[in-house]
C-alpha cells in the first residue's frame, strides 16, 4: 500500500508462509515450495519471518528470502525465544548477539519490525524490561558492532555485513495483564517500542496503547485461537481502525503512524484470504 500524504504506511501480510494446508488454495497447484515466498511477496508488501523464533536461522537463507521479494517487501522479523521464552530477557546480550550475527542484517533494506513475543507466564518487571530495552541496538549499525561480538557456535556462520545505517523498530507481544501498568507503559515510550496489539480470542489480553511511531497488530484469531476465520463485520472494525492509526484520527496526540498487521490463523488456511480481504477494506476506507 502507497503512503498517502499526512498518513502513515500501512502494511498486511501474514505470520509465515510454508504451510501445506494453504497449497492448492492460496498456493496455486503446482506452485514449486521454493517460489511461495515469491507468491506471498506478489500479493502482500510484506511477511513475519517466525522461524528465527525457533532456531537462528542462516545467513544464505536470509540473502534467499531477500533476493525473492520486490524492493520494497519488509521482512517482519520474530526474536529468538531463547531470549524471550528461556532467558526471559535476563542477561541477554551474548544472545542478542547471536540473533543479529545469525544473518538478520542481510536482510538489508527489507528488514522491518524486530517482534518480541512474551510468555504468558512473563510478569511485567521494570527492572527487568528496562534492562531488555536499553540493550537493544537501535541502529543497524549499533547491531553489527553487537554482532561482531557473538559467540564460537556462529564462528563459520556470521553475517557481518550492513549496506547502510538504518534505524530499527521493535515490537513487544506480552500475554500478561501486567504489562498494562503506566510504568510499563513509559518504559514502551521511552524506548520506541510498539506494544502489540494482538487479537487471540480472549485467550490472552489485548492491550491498544500506541507506545511507538509505528502499530503492530497480530490477529490470531477472533472466536478460535489460530483456526477462525475473521468475518467482514470484524475486518471491517479492524480497517477503521487501522485507518485512523495511520491517518492520526485514531491517536490521542493525533500522529499519524505506520501501521504493520499480520494474520496468524493459518491452521485453516484462513489468513491470506483474510489478509487480503483486509488490504481492500482498508483500501475503501481510506478513498
Amino acid at each position: 500500500m502507497t503512503r498517502a500524504a499526512g498518513r502513515g504506511r500501512v502494511r498486511i501480510g501474514v505470520s509465515g508462509w510454508r504451510y501445506a494446508r494453504w497449497r492448492g488454495d492460496f498456493y496455486p497447484r503446482g506452485l514449486p515450495q521454493r517460489r511461495e515466498l515469491e507468491h506471498i511477496s506478489m500479493a502482500f508488501p510484506t511477511v513475519e519471518l517466525n522461524g528465527s523464533f525457533y532456531s537462528l536461522q542462516r545467513p544464505d537463507s536470509y540473502r534467499r528470502w531477500a533476493d525473492s521479494v520486490p524492493e520494497d517487501f519488509v521482512f517482519a522479523v520474530k526474536g529468538s525465544r531463547y531470549v524471550s521464552h528461556m532467558l526471559r530477557l535476563r542477561n541477554v546480550e551474548q544472545a542478542l548477539a547471536n540473533f543479529f550475527a545469525s544473518g538478520v542484517l542481510a536482510l538489508g533494506p527489507r528488514l522491518g519490525p524486530i517482534l518480541w513475543q512474551l510468555p504468558a507466564r512473563q510478569r511485567f518487571d521494570a527492572d527487568v524490561l528496562a534492562s531488555f530495552l536499553d540493550g537493544l541496538p537501535q541502529t543497524t549499525a549499533e547491531a553489527l558492532a553487537l554482532a561482531e561480538r557473538h559467540d564460537e557456535r556462529l564462528k563459520d556462520r556470521a553475517w557481518l555485513e550492513i549496506d547502510a545505517d538504518r534505524p530499527l523498530r521493535y515490537a513487544l507481544e506480552p500475554r500478561s495483564d501486567t504489562f498494562a501498568a503506566d510504568s510499563s507503559l513509559r518504559l514502551l515510550q521511552d524506548h520506541g517500542t510498539a506494544l502489540v496489539i494482538a487479537d487471540t480470542a480472549g485467550k490472552w489480553p489485548r492491550f491498544d496503547a500506541l507506545t511507538a511511531d509505528h502499530v503492530y497488530i497480530r490477529l490470531h484469531g477472533a472466536q478460535m485461537l489460530y483456526h477462525s476465520a475473521y468475518t467482514e463485520p470484524e475486518l471491517r472494525e479492524w480497517a477503521a481502525l487501522i485507518r485512523g492509526w495511520a491517518d492520526g484520527t485514531g491517536a490521542a496526540d493525533g500522529k499519524p503512524r505506520d501501521v504493520y498487521v499480520y494474520f496468524d490463523n493459518d491452521a485453516r488456511g484462513h489468513a491470506p484470504h483474510d489478509a487480503r480481504a483486509l488490504i481492500d477494506l482498508v483500501a475503501e476506507a481510506s478513498s
